[in-house]
């Protein structure tokens, strides 16, 4: 054990720190060993001393910074206080305010029910009726206001509306226009020579009685008329019928009894068919699917038909194109439209039944199921009835449009006249008639009787002595209502 052990191991008994250290092993041979003892404790001091001064070098910088965050806090507290103080100082000046405004609230409250005391006074109002009076008299002033603002609104939607529907027609019309030849109603087979008018006539007449009985027609075989036979019918149907039959008679030239029913029913069949297939062309144009065959059978015995020298099937499929495409522009019902459009005249089909084509349309619609709505378009397309939706509006329009456009009618404006002017002068024509006007195309004939010379009973009487009148005299499409209207009226005045 060397000097430094003995003294470390004493320093460790006595309590005192204990540095040992450790320079090699004790060895003869290591002369320089006291003197590496003496370096190593003195490059301990200075570790020791260095740490030491760093640690306080530390520890002044966080003094430093201490004193720094001190100050902040301090200068902080300052302003704090500083901005209390001034918060302190407003709250009190807004208390004081706030009691000054309670003040004024109290001032004014009491000014402003004096005033209203010394008001009712001199107006001799209650507050109640006063208000009263103002809230009239705001009102007053408004209502003119709110009148010429309704004014202007209105006359700026008619203005757009009225360019609105101008386009609407316009378009359903280029829509619906379709490019026909108009026919009239007469149905002629020609013949190559005269010869055959008697083999039609046959022995005694019977061929031509035979034809006569089949068909429902009557021939006409005029000797003045060279080289054709006319074919006459109110049926349009039973006319080219009647028609078909006559000229396969003709080219057969085996014309007896027997042939001539053989020839009958086969035109008929094929009349059927035509008819039947033209009705299902029509429906599937305006895109019409699912409708009962019998109505669509129906439908196309319009195809033989003919008013004005308008061929009805086609005025009733652009009828139908026209209101489908007003419908599609204005946001109606396209599908009732079109089968309105399209079965408005299908009355006129009905020529052995009596009622107008609008009545008989109608118990047709009905027979067949139709929708209400469209028996609706039906009943009102001629305003016989008031319009009860769009649809029907719609459907009355796209008919006038149709009936109206260039090349629609065929009747010359002087023989529309003069059928008018006929239909006035039979009715007046009868004694006690005061005036008499027909309207709506002719189709009705309105008569005003003298009260002092028909009575109410007389009126009945006139209005069939009317009917029988024009029906001897006058030829015209469809049917004419005739209504008597006897009024009396007694005027006095008081002074």
């Amino acid at each position: 054990m060397t000097y430094f052990d003995d003294r470390n191991k004493r320093q460790g008994q006595s309590g005192q720190a204990k540095v040992v250290v450790s320079v090699g092993d004790n060895h003869p041979q290591h002369g320089y060993q006291g003197q590496d003892a003496r370096d190593i404790i003195q490059d301990a001091r200075d570790e020791a001393f260095r740490i030491k001064k760093a640690a306080e070098e530390e520890a002044r910088k966080i003094r430093q910074e201490s004193l720094e965050i001190e100050k902040r806090i301090a200068q902080k507290e300052e302003s704090l206080d500083s901005k209390i103080s001034e918060v302190s100082k407003l709250e009190g000046k807004i208390e004081v305010a706030r009691k000054a405004l309670a003040q004024k609230e109290q001032e004014l409250s009491k000014i402003r029910a004096d005033l209203i005391e010394k008001l009712a006074r001199v107006s001799s109002l209650t507050a109640q009726e006063a208000k009263k009076l103002v809230l009239e008299n705001v009102e007053e002033e408004l209502k003119s206001e709110i009148s010429k603002r309704i004014k202007e609104a209105e006359e700026r939607i008619k203005a757009e509306a009225s360019a609105k529907s101008k386009e609407i027609i316009v378009n359903a019309m280029i829509s619906g226009a379709t490019d026909w030849v108009a026919e009239y109603t007469v149905s002629t087979v020609k013949l190559e020579s005269d010869d055959l008018k008697g083999r039609i006539i046959g022995k005694e007449g019977r061929n031509i009685r035979a034809f006569e009985l089949a068909t429902g027609v009557d021939v006409e075989l005029d000797s003045d008329i060279q080289g054709e036979v006319r074919l006459s019918s109110f049926d349009p149907v039973r006319r080219e019928i009647a028609r078909k039959a006559l000229e396969w008679l003709v080219k057969d030239a085996r014309i007896q009894p027997t042939r001539i029913e053989q020839l009958v029913e086969k035109a008929k069949k094929e009349v059927a068919e035509d008819m039947s297939e033209a009705g299902k062309k029509a429906a599937s144009e305006l895109g019409l699917y699912n409708l009962p065959q019998e109505a669509l059978d129906t439908l196309g015995r319009l195809k033989f038909r003919y008013s004005y020298g308008q061929n009805q099937l086609i005025a009733s499929l652009e009828t139908g194109k026209i209101a489908k495409k007003i419908a599609q522009e204005v946001g109606a019902n396209d599908i009732t439209c079109a089968t309105g459009g399209l079965f408005h005249d299908i009355g006129k089909t009905e020529v052995d039944k009596e009622g107008t084509h609008v009545q008989l349309g109608v118990q047709l619609a009905k027979k067949w199921n139709f929708p209400q709505a469209i028996v609706d378009c039906i009943a009102q397309h001629h305003e016989d009835e008031p319009f009860s939706s769009i649809e029907s509006i719609i459907v009355h329009v796209a008919d006038a449009v149709s009936g109206a456009r260039p090349g629609a009618r065929h009747e010359a404006v002087e023989d529309y006249i003069k059928r008018l002017t006929d239909i006035e002068n039979v009715a007046t024509s009868f004694p006690g008639v005061e005036k008499a006007y027909a309207i709506q195309a002719g189709r009705e004939v309105r008569v005003i009787v003298q009260p002092n010379i028909i009575d109410d009973e007389g009126i009945v009487t006139l209005s069939h002595d009317i009917r029988q009148k024009l029906e001897a005299q006058l030829n015209y499409p469809g049917q004419i209502v005739v209504t008597v209207i006897r009024e009396t009226r007694a005027v006095d005045i008081a002074k």
